[in-house]
C-alpha cells in the first residue's frame, strides 16, 4: 500500500537525533514523518545517565568537538548550529530546567530523562509532527541516485528527503540493533565495522574481581604512550570500569576485532614514572626498616590492591621494607605505574552505551548532513561513525546534529 501524501521530511529513528530533527524542520512549517519500529520513541534516550540523562556539559564547543579525537572537526557545523548553552536554553524552553552540581555535567533538573523525553514530544506533537511507532522501514526509494522515499513492512512513504537517525547497534533491546547500517549501505553508504564502545572491559587476570566495587578517583589506562585515558576507575567482579575504563574501551573494541588479546597498562598515579617508586622505597628501606612493606603501600593504596601488588611483585607478606629486594622492588614500582591487564571481551552491544563505527564521515557533508552519494539523505547520530566519551558528550552530538540536518537545510528540501 502506498500513502498518497508527500512528505517534506521522513525522519527514521525516535531517539533525542530524530526527534530534535523533527522539531527544528517543524518550525519552517513543513510536514515532518517520523517512523519508529520500537512501540513507542525514545526508548534508549530513558536510559541514559541510569535515567538522569546526562544532556551535555559546560565545555565551549570548540574542545567538546576536540573531545571527539580524530573526527572532531566533523561536528563543529553541528555544534554550531546547537551549543551546549543554546541545548540547555532549547530545552528550558520546554520547561525542561537544567542543572549543574559538580562543576561539569549537565542534567534535567528533575533528575529524569522521562521528563526530556515527554517534553520533545509534547512539542513535537503541538508543531504537528507526524509519529508512527510500531512502523520498521525495510527499504530505501531510490530513483535516479535520489531518494523518492521508504518502505515498511504495512506501507510505503513518499519523500525526496530522508533522514537516518536509527542509532548504532548499543542496547539493541531499546531499539539500536543496527539496522539503519543495512539501509545506508542499500544507498552506497561505506560502514565503518561497528563495535561496542563506552563499555565494561573484562579482564583475564582474576584478582581484579577480588577487588569488586574499589574506586578511584583519578588513574590512568593506556593503549600505547599516545592513547591514553585518565579520571575515575572501578574494578568490577568481571572487570574494569567507570569513566577511564569506559572512555578507551571503543578503541580496546577496535584492537580486539583483529586481536586476540589487548594489554592495557594501569597506572595508579597519573604523572608518576617507575623511578619515583624506586626513590621512594629506597626510602622506605633507609628509614622504615621495620614496617611491613604491604602496610607502607597500603597508605597510598586501598589495603587489598596493595597486598595483590605485593604478591604479584613476589613480596611475602611479612616482608620487612629493611629486606625488601632491589628486584622486589623494581617489580612492584613497575606494577604500580604500568601494571598489565589483559582484555579479551567486552561486555558487548547489550551493555554498551554507545557504538564505535558507522557509516563513513567521508561520504557525507559535516555542513548539512547530507550523503555525498545519495541526493536527499541525510544523516544524525550515532549513525555515524563519530562517538565521543562519557560525560553528555553523545547526547550533546545527538541533538546537534538532529536540529542541524533537521532545521538549517530545510530550503534544500522544499
Amino acid at each position: 500500500m502506498t500513502d498518497n501524501r508527500k512528505y517534506d521530511l521522513i525522519i527514521v529513528g525516535g531517539g533525542p537525533a530524530g526527534l530534535m530533527a523533527a522539531i527544528s524542520a517543524s518550525r519552517k512549517s513543513a510536514r515532518i514523518l517520523v517512523l519508529e519500529k520500537m512501540d513507542s520513541p525514545g526508548r534508549k534516550l530513558l536510559a541514559t545517565g541510569g535515567g538522569r540523562c546526562n544532556m551535555t556539559n559546560l565545555l565551549p564547543k570548540d574542545r567538546l568537538a576536540d573531545s571527539f579525537g580524530r573526527h572532531g572537526r566533523f561536528i563543529i557545523p553541528a555544534l554550531n548550529s546547537l551549543d551546549p548553552e543554546g541545548l540547555r536554553k532549547f530545552f528550558e524552553n520546554l520547561e525542561v530546567p537544567t542543572v549543574c552540581t559538580d562543576g561539569f555535567h549537565i542534567f534535567p533538573r528533575s533528575q529524569k530523562a522521562s521528563d526530556v523525553l515527554q517534553a520533545l514530544l509534547k512539542k513535537a506533537k503541538y508543531l504537528g509532527v507526524e509519529i508512527r511507532s510500531g512502523a520498521k522501514v525495510r527499504n530505501l526509494l531510490i530513483e535516479d541516485s535520489k531518494i523518492a522515499g521508504v518502505v515498511t513492512d504495512a506501507c510505503e512513504f513518499r519523500s525526496g528527503k530522508v533522514l537516518l537517525s536509527t542509532g548504532g547497534r548499543s542496547y539493541p533491546n531499546l531499539g539500536s540493533d543496527g539496522s539503519g547500517y543495512a539501509l545506508a549501505k542499500s544507498a552506497g553508504h561505506k560502514i565503518i565495522a561497528p563495535v561496542p564502545a563506552l563499555v565494561e572491559l573484562y579482564c583475564e587476570e582474576k584478582w581484579p574481581g577480588q577487588c569488586a566495587g574499589i574506586t578511584f578517583k583519578n588513574i590512568s589506562l593506556s593503549l600505547s604512550r599516545k592513547d591514553v585515558s585518565t579520571g575515575e576507575f572501578l574494578f568490577t567482579h568481571s572487570g574494569i570500569s567507570g569513566p577511564a575504563a569506559m572512555d578507551i574501551s571503543g578503541r580496546v573494541s577496535e584492537r580486539l576485532s583483529m586481536h586476540s588479546a589487548v594489554i592495557l597498562n594501569l597506572n595508579f598515579f597519573p604523572g608518576t614514572e617507575k623511578n619515583y617508586w624506586m626513590v621512594e622505597f629506597e626510602k622506605w628501606h633507609g628509614h622504615s626498616g621495620k614496617k611491613q612493606v604491604v602496610n607502607l603501600l597500603s597508605e597510598h593504596l586501598p589495603k587489598k590492591i596493595a597486598a595483590i601488588l605485593c604478591s604479584l611483585a613476589g613480596c611475602p607478606e611479612d616482608l620487612e621494607s629493611a629486606n625488601f629486594a632491589k628486584s622486589q622492588r623494581e617489580k612492584l614500582a613497575q606494577f604500580l605505574v604500568e601494571c598489565p591487564l589483559t582484555i579479551k571481551v567486552t561486555a558487548g552491544f547489550d551493555r554498551a552505551m554507545v557504538t564505535k563505527g558507522g557509516v563513513s564521515l567521508k561520504e557525507v557533508n559535516p555542513d548539512t548532513l547530507e550523503s555525498r552519494i545519495t541526493k536527499g539523505l541525510y544523516f544524525a547520530g550515532e549513525i555515524l561513525d563519530l562517538d565521543g566519551p562519557c560525560g553528555g558528550y553523545n547526547l550533546q552530538w545527538a541533538f546537534s546534529s538532529g536540529h542541524l540536518a533537521g532545521g538549517l537545510n530545510l530550503e534544500t528540501r522544499r
